[in-house]
């Protein structure tokens, strides 16, 4: 093993792929010989100039979660150990090696799993189990919407949200093609929010009620429309402003139909309250995940060479499912 290694860096000419130095791992770290790594929105704000959480900057390496071997394990991990097959998330997962917080890392199932499925799994799984479940606070028999639902972590959602008891999901997306494969991935109704009466076919398919539970990756661009289909009592957990990080909110709507509105966002977050996340995914879906309940399409598989075509892929917004780099 040498002491450099392949890695998509920002630098002040953009993305490039270059040689730095291999990580190494702290005690309570894991080290990664990475196989595949997925793209996540936040990558492109990163990859632009723009920070999330600690990343940011010329010099960061991209990735937030990825796949591979145990390379090596820092004195205190005890769980894994080197030539592991694991998924993980962590920062710098667009490089020939990663590191990750032991706690954030999974052991790949013992199934038939490529590097690339494996990699789609930890962010998709622990952001939504934390929207849906722990902040979201749905009950068995509650309905769901997930707002940008052809996204990997919107497809994802759809799913957790049947395995832990909801009546019906709705899943949203402006395009016809992705919209009609929604059904495949655990949603019950899809709707078009450019249809000027969307909100009101939400109402329609929950009987005039309104759903329990949005999940709101979009923001700005539908939110008085999501607050008039939000049920009395509802709770909207904001993960995402894909439509924009401001705007118009209607507060008399919010008020009228008494929503909880919340946010969540992974970038003030300190090391144990994400391990508590993690945890408490791995507790209500990682036998579910062995089981191969969940799974997310894989839309396209890029080199490591080819990280700046990847990234303008998901920024022009037409993919289905997640990107992957293979590394």
């Amino acid at each position: 093993m040498t002491d450099t290694m392949l890695a998509a860096v920002v630098t002040t000419d953009g993305v490039r792929v270059q040689d730095v130095p291999r990580p190494v791992p702290g005690p309570e770290e894991v080290l990664v010989r990475v196989r595949a790594a997925t793209l996540n929105r936040a990558d492109l704000g990163v990859a632009a100039g723009g920070s999330h959480g600690a990343m940011g900057g010329a010099g960061t390496i991209l990735g937030l979660d990825f796949a591979g071997e145990v390379a090596a394990v820092g004195s205190a991990v005890k769980d894994v150990k080197p030539g592991d097959r694991v998924t993980c998330s962590g920062a710098g997962g667009y490089a020939e090696y990663a590191i990750a917080d032991s706690h954030r890392v999974q052991k790949v199932p013992d199934r038939n799993l490529s590097w690339e499925e494996a990699a789609t799994l930890p962010v998709a799984l622990a952001t939504m189990h934390d929207a849906i479940v722990m902040n979201g606070r749905l009950a068995k028999g509650e309905s769901v919407m997930i707002l940008g639902a052809s996204s990997g972590v919107g497809i994802m959602g759809m799913q957790i949200a049947k395995f832990m008891g909801a009546s019906l999901v709705v899943g949203t997306s402006t395009d016809a093609a992705r919209r009609a494969r929604l059904m495949e991935f655990g949603a019950d109704v899809a709707v078009n929010t450019r249809d000027a009466d969307w909100d009101r076919q939400v109402l329609a398919a929950t009987d005039g009620r309104g759903v329990n539970l949005v999940v709101d990756q979009v923001s700005a661009a539908t939110i008085n429309a999501a607050m008039r289909c939000t049920a009395i009592l509802g709770r909207i957990v904001n993960v995402g402003r894909l439509g924009g990080a401001k705007g118009e909110f209607d507060f008399d709507t919010h008020a009228t139909r008494r929503i909880a509105y919340i946010g969540v966002t992974h970038r003030t977050r300190s090391r144990d309250e994400i391990r508590a996340e993690y945890a408490a995914m791995r507790r209500d879906l990682w036998d579910a995940v062995e089981q191969g309940r969940f799974s997310i399409p894989i839309d396209k598989v890029f080199p490591l060479a080819d990280v700046v075509e990847a990234l303008a892929h998901m920024k022009a917004n037409r993919h289905f499912g997640k990107i992957v780099l293979s590394v």
